[in-house]
């Protein structure tokens, strides 16, 4: 594939199951979404930090289980009650912790789903047992539900999801560059999203190849 210099082309995120990189940090969460049907209480909360392959593994749930995604903030605008003929996925639980219109919502969600024997995935950063949701009845109910967290990458995870971004922005780095990035960079995930980010930009203005001085360039800028 030829490197990317001049056309600003769309990010095409590939997030099927063939896709998603498997480590010792993600294995168990893995394991835990694919044996959805054996879920306690038909449900299962999945955390980790951003960019850690909460999105990704939500979508590969989804596609198994014909489940529908919706984010926890767009709860109160939606008729949830066409939601309660199957499978749902929220995601970033943990951010509506303050807001009772949504957690109100989601809470009936909970309630309808359960009683269906229709599975939920909820999602967030943080433990569930840390979101402090200000309606006791909801925080209650997401305690009781299965936990899976999603650690911090290895160097492997690292470098094989640094070299995923790539792919997805069509671009072919140099040898050399996802190595050092894997040493040199703040090792999350987000991070990786950045600095590839970063690394595309100025591939693009500078009209260069992806080599290490050019992502060298791009970590500096970043400090």
């Amino acid at each position: 594939m030829a490197e990317q210099l001049g056309f600003d082309l769309p990010v095409r995120v590939a997030l099927g199951r063939d896709d998603f990189l498997v480590a010792p940090s993600n294995a168990v969460a893995l394991s835990m979404v694919d044996a959805w049907r054996n879920w306690p209480l038909d449900k299962l909360v999945l955390t980790g930090p951003e960019g850690s392959g909460k999105t990704h593994l939500t979508h590969v749930w989804a596609a198994d289980s014909g489940a529908r995604i919706i984010s926890a903030s767009k709860l109160e605008d939606k008729d949830i009650e066409a939601l309660f003929n199957g499978p749902v996925a929220v995601e970033d639980v943990d951010q509506i912790a303050r807001d009772m219109d949504q957690q109100t919502a989601l809470f009936h969600l909970h309630n309808a789903l359960q009683a269906a024997g229709h599975p939920l995935l909820m999602t967030g950063v943080i433990a569930p047992n840390l979101w402090r949701l200000s309606l006791p009845d909801l925080q209650s109910r997401v305690d009781a539900a299965g936990h899976a967290a999603l650690d911090p990458p290895d160097d492997s995870l690292l470098g094989a999801v640094l070299a995923k971004l790539f792919s997805d922005r069509q671009l072919t780095p140099r040898a050399d560059v996802i190595p050092y990035l894997v040493t040199h960079m703040e090792r999350s995930f987000a991070a990786a999203r950045r600095i590839v980010a970063d690394i595309d930009g100025a591939s693009l203005a500078q009209k260069k190849p992806i080599t290490r001085n050019l992502a060298s360039g791009c970590l500096d800028n970043q400090v």
